[in-house]
């Protein structure tokens, strides 16, 4: 059946959307939710997840065309469906306060749970926090976020890792010791850590991850996926200040590492939700 779709992008006026034959690949109508039952579930409502969000939707490839994307809804959601069933809810965040985009063609047509938190938080996506506030007003808020969240999709590629903001806001949860959580390519903002520091002074040197790989971008223009190849390569940044990443493919691969709890891909959101809401409990 995908062997007789296009391999074309789809252009939505601005940029191009995947095409239908790596859509056959990558996406589905349902995901693997678990509904897992967390039994020491958090009673305590002031302690909640900050949720890093990417505001921005065009990516622009090597050849100049743009890439129609956002925060994958896999991604975002399933680990989210994992927190609040472990008692944490999430407050979301962008860079100005600019809705979230989501990239909506991955979005879970059939999947109720994940139809059901998008529902619940779109309120927030579509008026979200300010990054740039809260990095003003030192960090302070009502209550207490035990972790930040930095869900993937190909547009945490475009501004956050260059985000001062975010900068205050990773050292912040580095100083106070809370939990680092990203997916595919949302450790791709663990760049912004890096930002104005000397050179091996880098606070994730050495820790081991796991995330979508540079190899794997490269194939995706092939299949329509992509409209051209990247200008840049996260992994490659990453490595050079000493990560070091535990996979060079995606198979639903995760990993914690200290603070840190990372995943490969939209088929890791289900096991690294679960590990991230364990984690959180047990500590």
């Amino acid at each position: 059946m995908s062997q007789e779709l296009s391999k074309e992008p789809v252009f939505d006026g601005i940029g191009y959307e995947p095409s239908p034959y790596s859509l056959s690949l990558f996406t589905s109508s349902k995901t693997d939710y678990d509904s897992t039952v967390f039994e020491n579930a958090n009673q305590d409502r002031n302690k909640k997840i900050l949720v890093v969000c990417t505001e921005d939707k065009y990516l622009t490839t090597e050849n100049g065309k743009k890439f129609s994307t956002g925060n994958h809804p896999v991604e975002t959601f399933v680990p989210l469906l994992h927190l609040q069933a472990a008692g944490f809810e999430a407050d979301i965040f962008t860079p100005t306060g600019k809705p979230v985009q989501l990239e909506m063609w991955a979005m879970p047509s059939e999947d109720d749970a994940v139809k059901g938190i998008y529902a619940k938080y779109k309120p927030q996506l579509e008026k979200p926090h300010s990054l740039q506030e809260f990095a003003a007003g030192r960090m302070e808020a009502d209550c207490d976020y035990v972790a930040v969240f930095m869900p993937g999709g190909h547009g945490a590629l475009i501004s956050l890792p260059f985000n001062e903001d975010l900068k205050k806001v990773i050292d912040w949860v580095i100083s106070s010791k809370k939990y680092m959580m990203a997916i595919c390519h949302g450790p791709a903002e663990l760049l912004a850590a890096a930002l104005n520091e000397e050179p091996g002074n880098y606070h994730y040197k050495d820790y081991k991850i796991n995330s979508f790989p540079d190899v794997v971008d490269d194939q995706l223009p092939e299949i329509g996926y992509l409209p051209g190849p990247l200008s840049w390569h996260y992994c490659k940044k990453l490595k050079d200040l000493g990560v070091v990443f535990l996979n060079n493919d995606v198979k639903g691969a995760f990993h914690a590492d200290r603070k840190l709890l990372t995943g490969d891909s939209p088929m890791a959101a289900n096991g690294f939700g679960k590990m991230c809401a364990e984690t959180l409990l047990k500590q």
